[in-house]
Order: C-alpha cells, then sequence, then structure tokens
C-alpha cells in the first residue's frame, strides 16, 4: 500500500498495523528458525493432526454404522451428526490438542505450550464456525459468514484484534455530527446479519407454534405471523440505522416524503396490501379453503401479503392480487363448511317408470366413493320437467372433500347412473330424425304416368 495516499490523520494508525504485523512475522520466522520448545511445539501439533486423520481412518466406518442406526433422532441432531461426521478429523485433531494442552499447563512451563494452546483454540473456532454457519441456508452469504467469523477468530488467537480495530476505526468519514467509519460499518452488517438471523428463526418459530394452536382459526394465524413478522424486521431495520449512527428524528421530515413519493407510486401494492390485511381480518378466505374466481377453480395453498396462492386440479398454482379477491365475486366452496353439494341434469324415456328411475338414481348414486349419504346429505332425486323428448330429472348429492375435485366426481356419478339404467331396462333418450329425399319435377312426372 502506499503510505502517501494515507490520510495524515490515519498515518499513525497505519504505521502502528505495520509495525504489529511486522513483529509478528518476525516472531513466526524466529519460531521456525532458532531451535526449542516452539520447534518442539510445531512438531508435536503435526504429529497430534497425524494421529487424528489415522484415527479418523480407523473408526469412520464405525461412526457410519452408529449413524445410520439413529432412525428415531430429530432431523436436526442427525444434520449435526453428519456435519461433524464430515469433518471427523477435525473433531479428532480439536479433542487431543485440548487434552494435551491442558495436560501440558499443569505438568511444565506454560510458555511451552503456548502455540498448542493457540492453534487448538483456532481449530475448536473453525469446527464451531462451520457448525453455526449452516444455518445460514443462501451460499453465497454463507461462505462470506464462514469467511468473517475465521479472521475475527484467527486475529483473536494471535492477539491482533486491537490493531486492526484501531486502524479500522480510523478509516472514517464526517458530515457535521455524523462519524461513519470502517469499524462501525463492519459492526452494523455483521449485528444485522445476526439480528436477521434470528428474525428468521423467530418468525418461523412463531409460525409453528401458531399453526399448532386449533384455538386460533388458520386466518388470524397468517395475520399474526405477518404481525410478528414485520416487528421483528422493523426492529432489525431500526437497530441497523443506529447501529451506524444515524438520528432516527433527523431523518423523520425525509422519510416522510419519501414515503408520500412511493405512495403514489404503489397504489396498486399499497391496494394488495391492505386488501390482504381484510381479508385476514374478516376471514372471509383462509388457508385450504376451495374457491372459484373467474375460469380457476381451486384451493388457498397459502395468504400472502401481496396476493392468495391457489392451487388447481392440474397443478398449476396461480398468485391472484388480494385486490381481485375482495372487488370481483368469488364462490368459496368451503366457507361456513366443507361440504358442497352437486346437481347432475338427466332424461329418460317417457316409456320407464318415474318412481323406478328416482328410486335407481338415488340407490346407484350411493354406491360412489366420496358421496355423502344420511341425515341431511341424504341424495335426492327430482323431475324438474317434460321435455321434447324425454322426461327431466336433477340428482342431487353431497361431497364433504370438494380439494379432491368435482368433474371426476361428476364423470363416476354418471357410469353409475349408466350401469344402474342398462340393469333396469331404462332408456337414455336421444334425439331421432328420419330424413326423406324428395324427387324432383321430372321423376314426379315419370312417377305420374306410371
Amino acid at each position: 500500500m502506499n503510505k502517501d495516499l494515507i490520510p495524515s490523520s490515519l498515518s499513525d494508525l497505519y504505521d502502528n498495523m505495520v509495525a504489529s504485523f511486522s513483529e509478528q512475522f518476525a516472531e513466526l520466522v524466529e519460531l521456525i528458525v532458532t531451535p526449542g520448545w516452539r520447534q518442539h511445539q510445531l512438531f508435536i501439533i503435526l504429529v497430534l493432526w497425524a494421529v487424528a486423520y489415522v484415527l479418523n481412518l480407523v473408526t469412520q466406518g464405525r461412526w457410519e454404522a452408529w449413524a445410520r442406526a439413529r432412525t428415531g433422532w430429530p432431523k436436526w441432531r442427525l444434520r449435526v451428526l453428519v456435519q461433524l461426521m464430515q469433518r471427523l478429523t477435525l473433531v479428532y485433531f480439536v479433542v487431543i490438542s485440548w487434552a494435551l494442552y491442558l495436560l501440558m499447563q499443569q505438568v511444565t512451563w506454560p510458555s511451552r505450550s503456548y502455540i498448542i494452546g493457540v492453534v487448538a483454540t483456532l481449530a475448536l473456532a473453525w469446527l464451531a464456525i462451520a457448525l453455526v454457519a449452516r444455518l445460514v441456508r443462501n451460499r453465497t452469504l454463507r461462505k462470506i459468514f464462514k469467511w468473517v467469523m475465521w479472521i475475527y477468530a484467527t486475529l483473536v488467537a494471535l492477539n491482533l484484534t486491537d490493531d486492526v480495530a484501531g486502524f479500522l476505526d480510523g478509516v472514517a468519514i464526517s458530515i457535521g455530527d455524523l462519524h461513519i467509519s470502517a469499524l462501525g460499518i463492519i459492526k452494523a452488517v455483521l449485528l444485522i446479519g445476526v439480528l436477521l438471523t434470528l428474525a428468521r428463526i423467530g418468525t418461523r418459530a412463531a409460525e409453528r407454534g401458531l399453526q399448532n394452536n386449533d384455538d386460533i382459526t388458520p386466518s388470524m394465524q397468517v395475520l399474526l405471523a405477518k404481525g410478528i413478522q414485520v416487528l421483528l424486521y422493523g426492529a432489525v431495520f431500526m437497530a441497523a440505522i443506529r447501529t451506524l449512527g444515524f438520528d432516527l428524528t433527523g431523518i423523520a421530515l425525509l422519510s416522510g416524503a419519501i414515503g408520500v413519493g412511493i405512495g403514489f407510486g404503489l397504489q396498486k401494492v399499497v391496494s394488495n396490501l391492505i386488501s390482504g390485511i381484510i381479508i385476514l381480518m374478516d376471514r372471509s378466505i383462509k388457508p385450504g379453503d376451495v374457491i372459484s374466481l373467474g375460469d380457476t377453480f381451486g384451493w388457498i395453498n397459502a395468504l400472502g401479503a401481496r396476493y392468495v396462492s391457489v392451487v388447481t386440479r392440474d397443478g398449476r398454482e396461480y398468485l391472484i392480487p388480494n385486490e381481485d379477491l375482495i372487488t370481483n365475486q368469488v364462490v368459496n366452496w368451503s366457507h361456513s363448511d366443507k361440504f358442497v353439494r352437486l346437481d347432475l341434469n338427466f332424461g329418460t324415456s317417457y316409456g320407464d317408470d318415474p318412481h323406478k328411475v328416482r328410486a335407481t338414481a338415488v340407490r346407484s348414486v350411493k354406491t360412489v366413493a366420496r358421496v355423502l349419504s344420511g341425515g341431511s346429505h341424504e341424495p335426492v332425486c327430482h323431475i324438474i320437467g317434460f321435455g321434447d323428448s324425454s322426461v327431466d330429472y336433477v340428482l342431487r348429492f353431497w361431497i364433504s372433500d370438494p380439494t379432491k375435485g368435482l368433474t371426476n366426481i361428476r364423470g363416476n356419478v354418471y357410469l353409475a347412473l349408466w350401469d344402474a339404467f342398462q340393469e333396469e331396462d331404462i332408456s337414455l333418450p336421444f334425439p331421432q330424425r328420419e330424413v326423406r329425399i324428395l324427387p324432383d319435377e321430372a321423376d314426379a312426372q315419370q312417377l305420374a304416368k306410371e
């Protein structure tokens, strides 16, 4: 780094940091070159790593067999076990290096085990960081978290944190009373990352707790979960602003002006957000309900802040804006209960006894799976008119699982009617037409002569 490019206020910090690093590097060179207990400790560390590697080769098969037998363990414990087995050499090294370090602290001079203690501390820190990093699901963020924590652990182990912190604190800009340094930005980023992780974990824990509470309706569960999510992430946002040193009262007017401008530009988004809150509060639609909106028929998969996820029978997932559910007519097949009545129209010949037709239709529909019978859900069949070529009937029956489809149950009932009518010799009329071909004038005269 060119020293002339550094501001004069940072020159001393830069010199101190360079001197500290130079001193650490010189000590490292002296440690390697000079004979004595320092070299002995390096040799012991290499031997410990070799022993850990051999232990891994010898015991890996046994550990894998033992892990496969843990079928009753929860998933999180199995994931931790898998991570430990993937780093079995490091685990063995941490155990035996710490055991040797503590033993040497008791039986010999502390300086003769100092390097072993530093390496054991670094190994334990790397192992802990690797396990904790699994909580970060995003791969890029996980790598960033690992590198940042490894660097910090190394600085702590080498006792360089004060020098680096002093240098980073000196790299800053000042605008009036506002002072932003590189150290403050790093602390803010780390704090925000930790708080976001905790907020995500807390939100998911709250959602699981609400879903397991049968006393709360599904719509209120979603509303409470969204409220908790807004509060937690809002607290993270406020903490980030305060950590960076911004005065909240100073930016209140600016944020208000920006909010008004965004409100005019995002009217649809705000409308969907408000509509979503209304849907959750009045409980007109909840997860699991079967609805029809225009040509879309399906069940509610999830309620979002901006849209509702509707899954149809063909596997398609429609994201319907909340505003459409408020302003348009929606058929909720399971709003008050899960029972749905279906009507089938058919006709029979005038030569068939209508009493027999009605009894046969009711008897046949009861043989179809998913069709309810008994009480107020008993199937019925009524005459609804006398048509041109048939007596018209309507067959009404109930089901309790509309999410499994309506077209398939109608088709099964029609097949049951067909089979039952064939057995009872009940005919299904169809239009019949007689076509007559009239002769032309010449043919008419020839026929008259004959």
